[in-house]
């Protein structure tokens, strides 16, 4: 008897089950049948007991609102034999919430909002008031603040156009600003066509959003006046960094009367009213504004997963994790946020797999930190070359970067030795995948129809510095990729004498300038099958012309920022450690061999960068590859093409996007 007791109870010891549910209580005993209710008090359980073997918390089916983020710690961590998983329960929907359900909707009657409708909303158009619901904060219209969301979907705030922007059509201060015979004005005062303005007197916080000068410089900023007769629209300072100029693009928002169409909405921060123009019957969806920053917080936590369940309407991230190492997300829809999904910062074999991410504010997966245009060891380990090991892996992110528009893209990575593979990204008005640092993997991807209202935007970019090494781009399929209004963008854009990185037997289907060099060096452009790019290789000696510049302010100084004279350096990159001593600022050592191009234009090569090339060799550019069928029913090559006697290998297509395993069950619709 006494063995049997033992052995029952050393049983319990090695494994914990804790259960969570909506309908549970937190003064219940955490079982099954008598589950928790909040996702604290199951943590706290766990710390509690501080079981020995491995812990599982179930969290049932239904809503979680969260009053605050969960924090986990290195208390909360699990090991390597045995981890700590919170799980949603299979085959129920579990929901962890940033924000409210509002409710206590009324129809509009006071005269005077009634008057600043247009007449097909009167009547539509209910309010709600937010203070009663103990909602008081609300955030700044520029970013970071309430927003609303109904029946899963985020809802427009009102607006003028409803869709896309108009231009501006003259600068009141003009030829006050040259960027290299780009002219424009540095004061943000600038006409308009049209006499929709003069809707907007008595507005309480109107702002535009716009692409001032540059297509890939976003900002909001708040309206100062509005001049009806001269058509003459001023924002407050400070003004745009870099400029505004004719033909630039922007939008108006934040604007009561422009609440005009079904789904949109707007605030009044001073009455903390909200109104409405729901898209279907109010009382038959959900309507929630999102309250908290972020869902779940791990600082120093170890070998934790979260698994299947929805993260949603937050106003920041939904979750982030700093240091420790093998947290995972891994099977879960993170949705409807102001910010990020995941972001990861320090520590080691951080990673999210399996999820499906859309509709955030900015952008994805964030792994290991600021991946642009870091300097010194921001990026964690970069001295000592320490690899990371974060992934993102197998995930379906889109419609991304909602509100913050460039440089938030699906997946940011930093530091060294993190990768991003087998991920389908598409539907984004910028970038799909930057990168910093060093010895990256990014592999398996399928990208499509990104960098949406740019143009001088790579779909995988990274730019400005000579230390930032390694990175192999291989084996992705790019398409369909041609930047705002079809000016033309970039695939993999290295751009600003960005050295040594890989491009590798990749598929470039209809994207202009598919691979760009922009003036760096030691660079690899091998293997690769580019299809009616227009054209599909460029490279430039920016650096000893209109760019030289930035060699002795930014180059110089993030190169002494690295040991690059290091023995451990010197091993890895042996190019670099001479670079000083070797016209640093010219296209050296750059390899463009075995690829091939069918449909468009083969190359731009500047003629100032052409005698630096190392190699251009073997390349088919000028007869038909053969392929299997017509492109892009197949990207295959017949055996007898002619691309294999130039040493051409074969893409191992069936690789590329996302596959089926135990958190990702079917695959989306082609």
């Amino acid at each position: 008897m006494c063995l049997t007791l033992f052995t029952a109870v050393s049983g319990r010891a090695q494994n914990a089950e804790i259960f969570v549910s909506p309908a549970g209580s937190d003064t219940a005993a955490g079982t099954r049948a008598a589950p928790f209710r909040s996702l604290e008090r199951a943590r706290d359980e766990i710390r509690k007991l501080k079981p020995a073997g491995k812990v599982t918390i179930w969290l049932r089916g239904g809503v979680y609102e969260q009053e605050k983020p969960l924090d986990l710690t290195a208390a909360d961590s699990g090991t390597p034999q045995n981890p700590v998983a919170w799980r949603g329960w299979p085959g129920e929907e579990v929901r962890l919430v940033g924000g409210k359900v509002v409710t206590g909707w009324q129809p509009v009657t006071d005269a005077t909002v009634l008057a600043r409708l247009i007449p097909e909303a009167r009547g539509k158009v209910l309010q709600a008031d937010l203070k009663t619901l103990g909602i008081s904060a609300y955030g700044q219209v520029k970013g970071g603040g309430l927003e609303l969301f109904f029946d899963d979907k985020p809802m427009t705030l009102a607006r003028w156009p409803n869709t896309g922007f108009v231009k501006i059509t003259g600068l009141v201060e003009p030829d006050t600003l040259d960027v290299r015979g780009t002219k424009g004005s540095t004061t943000g005062k600038f006409m308009y066509e049209g006499d929709r303005p003069r809707r907007w007197a008595g507005e309480k916080d109107p702002w535009l959003h716009g692409y001032w000068f540059w297509d890939w410089a976003d900002e909001r900023q708040k309206v100062e006046s509005i001049d009806n007769e001269q058509h003459i629209l001023a924002v407050a300072k400070p003004y745009h960094s870099y400029g505004y100029r004719v033909g630039q693009w922007f939008y108006a928002l934040n604007l009561l009367a422009e609440l005009d169409t079904p789904g949109e909405w707007y605030l009044d921060r001073d009455a903390g009213l909200l109104y409405f123009w729901p898209p279907s019957p109010v009382g038959k969806g959900r309507a929630i504004v999102s309250v908290l920053d972020t869902l779940v917080r791990f600082t120093n936590a170890s070998h934790v997963t979260f698994e299947w369940m929805i993260f949603e309407a937050a106003r920041g991230t939904a979750v982030t994790v700093r240091d420790g190492t093998r947290v995972t997300i891994a099977g879960c829809t993170l949705r409807n946020l102001g910010g990020w999904a995941v972001k990861i910062e320090g520590g080691t074999e951080h990673g999210v797999a399996g999820c499906d991410i859309y509709q955030t504010g900015d952008g994805g997966i964030g792994l290991g930190g600021a991946a642009l245009y870091a300097s010194g060891d921001s990026g964690r380990g970069r001295t000592t070359l320490t690899p990371a090991g974060h992934f993102a892996d197998n995930n379906h992110i889109h419609h991304y970067s909602r509100l913050n528009r460039m440089y938030q893209p699906a997946v940011s990575l930093a530091g060294v030795g993190n990768r991003a593979t087998h991920n389908l990204i598409h539907d984004a008005p910028h970038m799909a995948i930057d990168f910093g640092g060093n010895d990256h993997l990014i592999e398996f991807n399928e990208i499509h129809d990104v960098c949406q209202e740019s143009n001088d935007a790579g779909a995988i970019y990274s730019g400005r510095d000579w230390t930032m090494r390694g990175t192999v781009i291989r084996h992705n399929y790019l398409h369909d990729i041609s930047g705002f209004e079809s000016r033309g963008c970039i695939g993999v854009y290295l751009d600003d004498m960005f050295c040594g990185t890989t491009i590798y037997g990749n598929i470039f289907y209809r994207v202009t300038n598919a691979a760009f060099i922009g003036g760096g060096r030691d660079n690899r452009v091998e293997n690769n099958l580019f299809v009616d790019c227009k054209p599909a290789f460029h490279l430039d000696a920016r650096g000893l012309n209109w760019a030289k510049d930035s060699a002795g302010s930014t180059m110089i100084p993030r190169l002494n920022a690295m040991p690059y004279q290091s023995d451990l350096w010197r091993r890895r990159y042996p190019e670099l450690g001479k670079i000083l001593n070797d016209e640093p600022a010219a296209p050296k050592g750059n390899v463009v061999a075995r690829n091939v191009s069918w449909g468009g234009p083969w190359s731009d090569v500047e003629d100032m960068a052409r005698p630096y090339l190392t190699a251009m060799t073997d390349n088919l550019t000028d007869r038909d590859p053969l392929f299997e069928g017509k492109p892009p029913q197949s990207f295959r090559l017949r055996p007898a093409s002619p691309a294999f006697t130039l040493g051409f290998k074969p893409i191992p297509f069936e690789k590329i996007g996302l596959y089926q395993d135990e958190y990702r069950k079917t695959l989306p619709a082609r």
